[in-house]
């Protein structure tokens, strides 16, 4: 008899359990959708990020930026940069297009077979601005091609980012005031 309650228990917390994580992911539906055209030839080249969610690979990091060219076998060469306690870092890695259909998805790597999502959901018309996320809504970055934004190009991207469902509110803005010897530039 005890084993049949126990598994009742088991089973009934395992529902619980997944009915609570259902109602969890829900309620932080996003929309990364990405957008429906990409010239990747335009879309190459060195972008800065001014804002960023915050995870364990970048945290801390100043003057951060993106380098993305094409490598001899076709793939995407992914430069990342930044200065992180005074000291540069640097990370290394590539990316593809899965589906050429969708011309703004990239799968990327920076370890070994390990890949993940690049998708661009905002991207200006003149390529000077963009707004990146992945699969889930625990990545979010804006770019620039210059180290600012106007207040008003910044309020565009963030409303964008908000109608998607992306919480807005854990950005963390990042300082592109430092030269590259990681001393407080001139103002």
């Amino acid at each position: 008899m005890k084993p049949i309650i126990f598994s009742s228990v088991l089973v009934g917390a395992l529902i619980l359990f997944c009915t609570s994580c259902m109602a969890a992911s829900k309620s932080k539906s996003i929309n990364n959708e990405p957008v429906a055209k990409l010239d990747l030839n335009r879309y190459l080249g060195s972008w800065y990020e001014i804002a960023r969610y915050d995870h364990s690979f970048e945290r801390g990091m100043t003057n951060t930026t993106a380098m993305y060219s094409i490598r001899p076998d076709g793939k995407i060469k992914v430069l990342n940069s930044g200065w992180q306690n005074g000291e540069y870092k640097e990370s290394v890695g590539k990316a593809f297009r899965p589906d050429e259909n969708v011309p703004a998805l990239l799968r990327v790597s920076f370890f070994g077979p390990f890949y993940s999502d690049y998708r661009v959901l905002m991207l200006s018309s003149d390529y000077q601005v963009a707004l990146v996320g992945s699969k889930n809504a625990k990545y979010l970055w804006i770019l620039s091609r210059t180290p600012q934004l106007s207040d008003s190009v910044c309020m565009q991207v963030i409303d964008e980012a908000r109608r998607r469902g992306y919480d807005t509110e854990k950005l963390i803005w990042v300082d592109q005031k430092v030269n590259i010897a990681g001393f407080e530039a001139d103002e």
